[in-house]
């Protein structure tokens, strides 16, 4: 993978921050920033994707197996914490 070169514009005390905390854990700024980054956009992805799951289950309903199949499920589950498993 290629690296670019970039400039990007901080307010002075966030980048003192960052240049120490990149120190604190023996990296470069540049891998600070790169793992800042890649660390945003996989929580972003992760949210986006966990909506549209959510957004899938709220349009379809559950036949009436799948509530017994739930109800069933929460019940036994209750058991279980119930009898200290």
């Amino acid at each position: 993978m290629p690296i670019v070169k970039t400039t990007i514009s901080l307010p002075g005390p966030l980048l003192e921050r960052a240049d120490a905390f990149a120190r604190q854990q023996q990296i470069s700024r540049s891998q600070l920033f790169a793992r800042a980054v890649e660390e945003l956009l996989r929580r972003h992805e992760s949210q986006a994707l966990l909506e549209s799951i959510n957004r899938v289950r709220e349009s379809c309903s559950p036949t009436p197996e799948e509530k017994e199949a739930r109800r069933l499920l929460k019940q036994k589950q209750r058991e279980i914490v119930k009898e200290g498993w």
